[in-house]
């Protein structure tokens, strides 16, 4: 392994655009499985410069307001457009009987590096984003690039904010994390605020939409992505539930077989319950998954026992 190699990760407030879209997916699923725990719901939304856009699939016996929820989160300011159907019944059908509802790839990723078993990076960025969001409860973004022993560049633009007050704040943030996380940050760069201070932000400044963040929602940008959203599907969705699962199986591989990393990669057909493809690399050896229930049934159970813990 290089130990030098320079890993770059980024976070993002939820204030953000792209983040608000998801909320607003979410919100919505929730709101149906909460009356009707069969809901068949997939999402996805678009929003900016005063209108939000709600397109999708629902099949499910709970009524819902869907605008109602979308002012909750956004305000009454917003035109929202809501253009939803039920589900096709051609994807039912391989639903209904068991199947995955799409083709699609789930990744899943586990490290030694930190207690969470996240990239380092990763953790890194995270914990900066909540940090400097508690203070400054607005849009931003944040950048953390390092390598196995360095810091090397952190970059934070966030609304409403001081750029000389952001910067005592980020660097009071970041000696705290560099202990830690054991890294040197004296010969860090930092840019704050690079492109100069904003008061605009938001849907105002920028527009946003659901699904565009998995990059972020899942393990930064140096462990490959399957690609599907997980925001505003249920579990039935192997998107978000064969996600799920392959981070749970990766966990449990890399504490059993006392790995430095692990990652798991699952692949389904559209209507077959089996996976296409089971596998996992073990500190770069990859072998097969066997004697899991990968059925899309059996991610729905294990993934709905553990959605909001990591």
């Amino acid at each position: 392994m290089n130990k030098e190699k320079i890993k770059t990760s980024e976070y993002v407030s939820p204030k953000h655009p792209d983040k608000i879209c998801d909320q607003i997916a979410d919100a919505i699923l929730f709101a149906h499985l909460k009356k009707d725990k069969k809901s068949r719901v997939a999402v996805e939304v678009m929003g900016g410069h005063g209108h939000i856009t709600i397109s999708g699939e629902i099949t499910s016996k709970a009524k819902i307001n869907i605008k109602k929820i979308v002012q909750t989160i956004v305000g009454h300011k917003m035109a929202i457009h809501i253009f939803v159907t039920r589900q096709s019944p051609f994807i039912a059908s391989g639903v209904d009987s068991g199947g995955a509802g799409d083709q699609g790839i789930m990744v899943g990723y586990a490290t030694s590096e930190t207690k969470s078993m996240m990239p380092v990076e990763y953790e890194l960025v995270r914990e900066l984003c909540e940090a400097i969001y508690k203070k400054y409860p607005y849009d931003g973004k944040v950048q953390v690039t390092v390598t196995h022993k360095k810091v090397l560049a952190v970059v934070a633009s966030f609304q409403n904010t001081k750029t000389k007050e952001l910067a005592l704040a980020v660097k009071k943030i970041m000696t705290s994390l560099t202990k830690k996380y054991s890294r040197d940050i004296s010969a860090a760069e930092y840019l704050i605020n690079p492109a100069g201070e904003w008061t605009l932000g938001g849907f105002e400044a920028d527009s946003g939409l659901s699904g565009r963040k998995i990059v972020v929602d899942a393990y930064g940008p140096n462990v490959p992505v399957g690609g599907g959203s997980f925001a505003g599907k249920d579990l039935t969705k192997v998107d978000r539930s064969g996600a799920r699962m392959a981070r749970l199986l990766a966990v449990e591989l890399l504490k059993k077989h006392k790995a430095r990393e692990v990652l798991v990669k699952l692949a389904y057909a559209i209507g077959k319950r089996e996976p296409v493809m089971a596998v996992a690399e073990i500190d770069g050896r990859q072998v097969p998954l066997t004697g899991y229930d990968l059925t899309p049934e059996a991610l729905a159970r294990r993934a709905n026992l553990s959605l909001t813990s990591r």
